[in-house]
């Protein structure tokens, strides 16, 4: 199946999208790999999605749907988007067109941009594995953000169920820019 004008899309099965939430760094302003917690990083099964993209074709013998161009995957409060992205589905665990695919994992390329509330993420290619619940964003450059505190680093690791995440340099160093005025005051 193939749809070549702009699809609007609806699906409310499994397919689940992570949002990129605050990190709160405790440690000081560089070093080679940081871990923290991502509280706006969640898993929501319950939410319908709304995929737009400028082509979609769903290859169901390959357990696969392959969504290219401008593609805009909305759920609840968390947007991504992405120049192409591909939903891999388990063999006879139902399908995209009908709505009920068992999503195995979820590939997103071309500027990869994820946004939940006040929080936001830049990668050039992420992945995410809803069997394991890891997601993963790279990049020469993967920019995190909350207001006016920056994260940068080349890879981003998180755990969907418990929100820990990990920001790696890959041989440089992360840099981390944090606005004081963003502290919380008692």
């Amino acid at each position: 199946m193939s749809v070549t004008t702009a699809s609007f899309f609806k699906i409310s099965a499994s397919l689940a999208i992570a949002g990129a939430g605050a990190l709160i760094i405790a440690s000081g302003a560089f070093a080679q790999a940081t871990s923290s917690k991502m509280k706006g990083l969640e898993l929501s099964n319950d939410k319908p999605i709304q995929i737009e993209s400028d082509k979609l074709e769903i290859k169901d013998p390959e357990s696969k749907a392959i969504f290219t161009g401008n593609v805009k995957v909305v759920q609840g409060t968390t947007t991504l988007q992405a120049g192409n992205m591909v939903v891999f589905y388990k063999s006879g665990g139902g399908s995209v067109s009908s709505g009920d695919a068992d999503i195995d994992r979820i590939e997103v390329s071309e500027k990869v941009f994820l946004s939940s509330g006040t929080q936001q993420a830049t990668a050039d290619t992420g992945s995410f594995d809803m069997t394991k619940q890891v997601f993963v964003l790279k990049g020469d450059k993967v920019v995190l953000s909350e207001g006016k505190n920056v994260f940068v680093g080349c890879q981003l690791n998180v755990q969907m169920e418990t929100g820990e995440a990990q920001l790696e340099a890959c041989g440089g160093r992360v840099q981390i820019q944090l606005d004081p005025k963003s502290r919380k005051t008692n």
